[in-house]
């Protein structure tokens, strides 16, 4: 329990620090009240230190006014006795410190004799009270004992009953006593009434400024609501614009900015739905002209075929200039035959009307039957195809013949660019998911070719002819089939080195994949090709037939 208590602490800065990022409520509120709070203090510590000086001074000049008065009235009975002996001179001096006492509400009363007088027979005895032992400072008697006219203070703290004290003052100043010589006279005042005025002043302003930080709270949090309401609502609103909701809207209510701002966006969102309209019945009629223009050439293109092959079939009978074209029109009529495929399946994708055939299939026997169609193809060019298959969960549920077109469009990709280097295709599945990489040792990509490569007739090189045929539409729809698997289909090339090629797809339909079964980045990145490829330790390895 206390480790999560102690936990939560531990996340509050990071989870204040989101909030501080994500709410501009939040971020308003806090400088609000910050500022405030600042200028509140200082303002407050202004009034408490003035309001603490002057009430200080008021009290000092009274108790200043009060002891020169009385020390005035003390010297005056003094001054009008004639007792001669020391009985009755101390009785004077107690007389008139009572009279000091009565004047100045004070009891802290000390009398002393100044040290540097002359021994008096008749010397009366001094006072000292003891609120006021070990409160008089050697400098204030050295001051008073210097100026026989003289008036001084000092600030203390006045002793009470335990280890209490109060603030106050002494004030001294000089007397004499006929017969006796100079005696110090010190008066102390406890200033503790007006430190009860000044504290409660505080605390008054203390709480008068708690009150008034929640009171700008709450005017600030009505405030920001009242302003960020719209905001808040727009970004909403936003939201489900984003999200292909074109019929949202904002409330526009009276003539403000805001007012203006939900009538601007209003305009905006019915100019981009306007807009997207005509996108969208631009792109259909596109995809339906491709779609249409793709079945009515199909027509004609069977009668063009079944020519070319009767033709094809008798070229033999022609001269060599006649067989050749008839040649380059057998070629070309079945690239234009697989061109208006691709173009047809396509159009299927972009109308969303594909639907997949699957079963359960082994994904080794598929890829093996591929390479076996293909192995004249890539002997022709030089390249050694290998198949390299650890074993595991390989079946899946798959529509086979999209995926068999996926790996044939991989392969005949690696043959054209492997530049007659050996070509890898490994195989792998895990609990959840079945992967195929096929790497090639060739010419390799950039990463902004790499970041177009299943873009439609797109080429790196447009100067670089087709040499084993191709529509230019091979990976767009090899992409297509891999999401219609709900599979990914990526790409990792460097120039000089080679291509990998990996497609994923769930063992499971609608089983989240999670991690690939095989890497993307190869373990040697930087490997040239190999001359000889050796099967590792536990691990099934199979060649292209014929020793390819």
């Amino acid at each position: 329990m206390f480790a999560n208590v102690v936990q939560w602490w531990r996340g509050v800065p990071r989870r204040l620090a989101q909030l501080w990022r994500r709410s501009l409520q939040f971020r308003t509120m806090v400088l609000t009240l910050g500022l405030s709070g600042i200028a509140i203090l200082l303002i407050g510590g202004y009034i408490s230190f003035s309001v603490s000086s002057n009430l200080f001074q008021a009290q000092l000049d009274r108790v200043l006014a009060v002891s020169n008065n009385a020390a005035a009235d003390a010297q005056r009975v003094l001054s009008s006795t004639d007792a001669s002996d020391r009985g009755s001179l101390q009785g004077v001096v107690d007389g008139a410190l009572r009279g000091v006492q009565g004047t100045t509400g004070s009891s802290s009363i000390a009398l002393i004799r100044l040290p540097e007088e002359k021994y008096s027979a008749i010397a009366p005895q001094g006072r000292l009270a003891p609120s006021l032992s070990g409160v008089i400072s050697d400098d204030l008697r050295k001051k008073v004992a210097a100026n026989p006219d003289g008036q001084f203070w000092q600030s203390v703290a006045l002793p009470q009953a335990g280890s209490a004290s109060n603030p106050g003052v002494i004030v001294g100043s000089q007397i004499s006593v006929p017969g006796a010589g100079q005696y110090e006279l010190y008066v102390g005042y406890s200033f503790q009434p007006a430190a009860q005025t000044l504290q409660f002043i505080q605390w008054t302003g203390v709480l008068g400024a708690a009150g008034l930080l929640l009171l700008l709270g709450l005017v600030t949090l009505v405030v920001v609501r009242l302003v960020l309401g719209p905001i808040q609502a727009a970004a909403r609103t936003s939201r489900r614009l984003a999200d292909g909701n074109l019929e949202v809207r904002l409330h526009s209510r009276g003539e403000d900015e805001l007012a203006t701002l939900a009538a601007s966006f209003n305009d905006m969102a019915e100019s981009l739905q306007a807009r997207i309209k005509e996108l969208a019945e631009l792109s259909n009629m596109q995809q339906r002209f491709v779609s249409d223009v793709s079945h009515e050439l199909r027509t004609p293109l069977t009668t063009i075929r079944l020519a070319s092959d009767m033709l094809h079939g008798a070229r033999d009978t022609f001269s060599e200039q006649n067989s050749r074209t008839v040649e380059l029109l057998h070629t070309q009529t079945e690239r234009f035959q697989e061109l208006l495929a691709d173009l047809l399946e396509i159009s299927r994708y972009d109308a969303g009307s594909v639907e997949l055939f699957r079963e359960p299939t082994n994904l080794v026997n598929l890829v093996g039957d591929v390479i076996e169609s293909m192995h004249g193809l890539a002997l022709g060019r030089g390249s050694e195809l290998r198949l390299e298959a650890p074993g595991g969960y390989f079946d899946a549920s798959i529509d086979p013949r999209r995926i068999r077109r996926i790996v044939r469009n991989l392969l005949g990709n690696a043959i054209e660019h492997g530049e007659g280097n050996p070509i890898v295709i490994s195989v792998d599945s895990n609990e959840t998911a079945v992967a195929l990489s096929v790497r090639d040792y060739g010419m390799g990509m950039s990463q902004d070719d790499a970041a177009h490569v299943f873009d439609r007739f797109w080429r790196a090189d447009p100067s670089r002819v087709r040499t084993i045929g191709g529509t230019g539409l091979g990976l767009a729809i090899a992409l297509e089939d891999a999401a219609a698997h709900d599979g990914t289909l990526e790409v990792w090339s460097l120039e000089n080195v080679g291509t990998v090629f990996r497609l994923t797809l769930p063992r499971v339909v609608g089983q989240p994949i999670g991690e690939s079964p095989l890497p993307l980045m190869p373990t040697d990145p930087h490997a040239s090709a190999p001359g000889r490829f050796t099967s590792s330790e536990g691990t099934d390895s199979m060649e292209a037939p014929h020793g390819s």
